[in-house]
């Protein structure tokens, strides 16, 4: 938990036009930043796991979503994580004991949406002000780095699987040989700095005893599988760098910087 950095935020919320307030509020904002929103709690608590989010916003209701706030909270409990989110959750409802029982679960603020001066910066505020005092008390010189209490075999299968969730998204095919190279190249990547794309893929040209052109190759040919066979919408919302028009895809090196760009800023 680095206070320096925006704070990353995970939303579960199956109101439109709450999301939206979330969104609009973030854009106006460079302390926070939403890893991903989400209306179904099953696909919330993958995002926890593969993300490591340092907040969670939950919604208790998920009527027109997937599951619930609760079953997320049972989940999260069950969960073995290196990093536990502070979780506020937002409702509709109005009962104390429903408030006890969500307490008791381990969330750790609960804002009623009907109350006259309810917001989203409200919200974030009291996250961000939740952040700053888990970080003071730490600061006794616990360790408070996740790579501090991560084994690097953990910490290399975190990043796997969240590579593996992006590539997922996107449609990038598990069949195809060229999705292997682009995990590895992206992992190497993002444990690189000095290093290019270029020398990435030559290390992997070496590693898997395979000349150059062929594993770019195979990399091109599962990103152009997935621009052809996945949905726009799909591509537009989890790949945002921009294309060149002529080709309409992105290249291989594009590619690799793209998501180890994109998966650095939440390390």
């Amino acid at each position: 938990m680095n206070p320096t950095k925006p704070l990353s935020l995970l939303l579960i919320e199956d109101d439109v036009a709450e999301c939206v307030k979330f969104k609009d509020c973030a854009g106006k904002r460079n302390d926070i930043t939403f890893i991903g929103m989400t209306s179904s709690s099953f696909e919330g608590i993958n995002l926890v796991k593969n993300y490591l989010p340092e907040g969670v916003i939950l919604d208790l209701e998920l009527h027109k979503g997937k599951g619930s706030g609760l079953q997320f909270l049972s989940a999260i409990n069950e969960a073995k994580l290196s990093l536990r989110p502070i979780i506020v959750v937002t409702t509709n409802i109005a009962s104390g004991i429903v408030y006890d029982h969500v307490h008791a679960s381990g969330v750790d603020l609960i804002f009623y949406k009907g109350q006259a001066d309810y917001s989203t910066d409200m919200v974030v505020n009291s996250l961000l002000a939740l952040r700053k005092s888990i970080h003071s008390v730490k600061s006794d010189g616990l360790p408070t780095d996740l790579q501090s209490i991560e084994s690097p075999e953990e910490r290399r299968n975190r990043i796997t699987d969240r590579i593996n969730t992006e590539l997922d998204l996107i449609g990038i095919g598990a069949h195809l040989k060229g999705r292997r190279y682009l995990q590895e190249a992206i992992y190497l990547l993002l444990g690189e700095d000095k290093d290019s794309s270029e020398s990435v893929i030559r290390r992997l040209a070496v590693d898997h005893k395979h000349a150059y052109s062929s594993i770019t190759r195979a990399m091109q040919t599962a990103i152009n599988d997935a621009w052809q066979s996945s949905s726009i919408e799909d591509l537009q919302a989890y790949y945002t760098a921009r294309i060149n028009y002529h080709t309409g895809v992105p290249t291989p090196t594009e590619f690799i910087y793209y998501y180890a760009g994109k998966i650095r800023k939440t390390m």
